[in-house]
């Protein structure tokens, strides 16, 4: 049997009511690679960690928690031990509302918060630790959906596969905010920024191997924007619909994910409960259909790093599926658990 051991992220509390969970924190599972089959190795609690981040050389996890900025939400830097349970090193406060997304690259772990609409840098030292005084930077703006975008609400930190540049999604104004590193110094790079068409609210993107395209998902209307890079600016090509003709409910897209060999795309939607296949030929999009996922509130998902499986979970029913990837990019259940509460993210 061989296995892969990855992390998933859940809610453990509700900040607000109807929105968050009842799990156990940072759960450490292990996939069976043959069957599809999970098992739960470990649990670490912590308040809320929705989102999670490795580093570079897989030694340290990083989280923050989803609170309001009342309830004085932090990041928090793990060692991750030989079996991989997961050891506490330290934590920094968070000045910001509602942290909802986490990445790293090289020394520095950048957050976005939404609630709060800004971005932050954390230095990490020799041992994996937190280091004080962050970087801080506000976003400023609105948009046109008075219910969600009366503000900037930042939402998901995409580092670009030069790992030179970084680009954050912004829902609350319709825009991707550019960053570069000067040395390790994350600093704001406006000529780079890339407008989004109007109400569509950019919650996440991925890249292409190169870089020359990006793939955003608009939340609110349920579409990727496809962006291409001209002299290193990213500029909006074309949008496609992710939901089926016909559709009459309100659009929640929750999650997006281009397979490692960079022929499909996948695009997770609440609400309708599905992941939409599309393939990939530059940057063009074929809707290859939805393969609906049988639980509540679809949230993230992922793909293992060999593209063989994708394992995606659900907030509400604590449904996380396994499905096996075929070669045609469809997806094929093999495996369903509720044993992991509230389940929000997943990382290898």
């Amino acid at each position: 049997m061989e296995i892969l051991v990855f992390f998933i992220g859940s809610y453990t509390e509700y900040p607000i009511p109807g929105f968050g969970g009842i799990g156990h924190g940072i759960y450490t599972v292990q996939l069976d690679t043959g069957t599809g089959a999970l098992r739960v190795l470990f649990s670490e609690p912590a308040r809320n960690p929705s989102y999670l981040a490795l580093s570079g050389d897989n030694r340290y996890l990083y989280t923050s928690t989803e609170l309001d900025e009342k309830e004085g939400p932090k990041v928090r830097a793990y060692r991750v031990r030989n079996d991989y349970s997961l050891e506490f090193i330290n934590e920094r406060p968070i000045v910001g509302g509602y942290p909802c997304h986490i990445a790293t690259q090289g020394n520095s772990v950048l957050l976005a918060c939404y609630a709060s609409g800004n971005v932050f840098q954390y230095r990490t030292g020799a041992s994996g630790q937190l280091m004080p005084k962050p970087n801080r930077y506000d976003h400023e703006g609105f948009s046109v959906d008075k219910g969600r975008q009366e503000g900037p609400h930042a939402h998901q930190v995409a580092v670009h596969p030069n790992k030179r540049d970084v680009y954050v999604c912004d829902l609350g104004i319709d825009r991707i905010k550019a960053y570069r590193f000067e040395g390790d110094e994350l600093v704001p790079n406006p000529a780079k920024d890339c407008d989004i068409s109007k109400g569509n609210g950019p919650r996440h993107m991925v890249f292409d191997r190169e870089g020359k395209y990006a793939f955003v998902i608009g939340e609110l209307s349920g579409t990727i924007s496809v962006l291409q890079s001209n002299k290193g600016v990213f500029k909006e090509l074309g949008t496609y619909d992710t939901l089926p003709e016909g559709y009459d409910g309100n659009p929640s897209a929750s999650a997006i994910r281009l397979h490692p060999d960079g022929r499909y795309l996948y695009v997770a939607n609440r609400k309708l409960e599905a992941i939409s296949l599309f393939k990939v030929d530059k940057g063009s999009l074929q809707s290859m259909g939805h393969t609906y996922t049988g639980g509540e509130e679809l949230r993230e998902f992922n793909i293992t790093p060999d593209g063989q499986w994708l394992i995606a979970c659900h907030q509400n029913s604590h449904d996380t599926v396994v499905y096996r990837i075929g070669q045609d990019g469809r997806l094929h259940e093999k495996y369903r658990t509720q044993e992991i509460l509230s389940p929000v993210c997943v990382v290898f």
